[in-house]
């Protein structure tokens, strides 16, 4: 009960993504930051950031491993010095938040409005799509993935954090290739255009003949996979009222993690009864379904930026 009343307050998640209220806060207030022209840059270089935490903390996988062989430890207690490590470093990301300037409120005016029924209807369509994507996500997860390479392959954490660690650098360094390319040929193209490669590529992983083969493919798949990142965040601020931007940000992001937190428990459901590698060919289907149906309802409905 103390373990779920801390992770409910603090906001915390294993799933290794940000998906609490403080990522939907943020998402309302970086537009006002800068001009609707730099407003997906913008949320590419907050994506950069938030993958190189997620990088250096997948390095940090490794750490139980380096403290049985390198500090002599059991194995239960190389995995509570880690947890005391991981909870020092959420800690600390609270005292950043109190550096914040208070330059992004608005004016000491509302920032979060009931939507408008020209907005709700844009909202709520958005919002169940991302749900889809969300769900297909869910059956991808690092624990899924390492669990995957672990059976598969026979990989232990000593090579499974380097390996996630490389993956949020290719990550990060998608976020701006997307800023780059909506600047050429729009956001939802971008959405649409590069997901559905990464989800065809992450397919061909189960039928790997080997580790290296099955590695690289993971990795050009990840390349990839969040250049929709940015490009999603940027959008559904975009096609809303300034003070609308909260709500929105919240339905979509609410959507997402309900998926998100249902769809583990399937995927491990259809590894034990099915095959070990069937959410990785579910995930990427659910996620192809999404681009097909965010391409026909959203590529009318372009962002300020791209009407002028």
């Amino acid at each position: 009960m103390v373990v779920m009343l801390s992770v409910f307050i603090g906001m915390l998640n294993g799933m290794g993504r940000d998906r609490g209220a403080g990522l939907t806060v943020e998402q309302a207030m970086l537009p006002r930051t800068t001009g609707e022209a730099q407003r997906t840059s913008v949320f590419a270089w907050y994506n950069v950031v938030v993958d190189a935490g997620h990088a250096l903390g997948s390095l940090l996988g490794a750490l139980p491993a380096l403290l049985r062989t390198q500090g002599g430890l059991t194995p239960l207690e190389s995995y509570r010095w880690t947890w005391v490590v991981y909870s020092a470093i959420c800690l600390m990301a609270g005292f950043c938040v109190l550096g914040l300037s208070r330059a992004v409120e608005r004016d000491g005016r509302r920032t979060s409005t009931p939507l408008s029924p020209s907005s709700r209807r844009v909202v709520v369509k958005f919002a169940a799509l991302s749900g889809l994507d969300s769900l297909g996500g869910g059956f991808l997860t690092t624990a899924l993935l390492g669990y995957w390479f672990f059976r598969r392959f026979g990989v232990d954490e000593a090579l499974l954090g380097p390996l996630f660690f490389v993956v949020r650098i290719l990550n990060g360094l998608s976020h701006l290739g997307a800023a780059w390319l909506a600047k050429r040929i729009g956001l939802v193209n971008t959405m649409v255009w590069t997901h559905l490669p990464s989800s065809l590529l992450l397919m061909t992983v189960p039928i790997a003949p080997n580790l290296p083969v099955a590695i690289t493919l993971f990795l050009i798949r990840e390349a990839l996979v969040e250049m929709d990142v940015p490009t999603r965040q940027s959008y559904i601020v975009a096609v809303v009222r300034d003070e609308e931007r909260t709500r929105a940000a919240g339905i979509s992001n609410l959507t997402r993690s309900v998926a998100w937190a249902v769809a583990p428990a399937v995927a491990g459901s259809l590894m034990r009864t099915l095959s070990l590698s069937a959410p990785l060919l579910a995930g990427p289907g659910l996620k192809i379904v999404y681009d097909v149906l965010l391409y026909r309802a959203f590529r009318h409905l372009k962002p300020p930026e791209e009407k002028a």
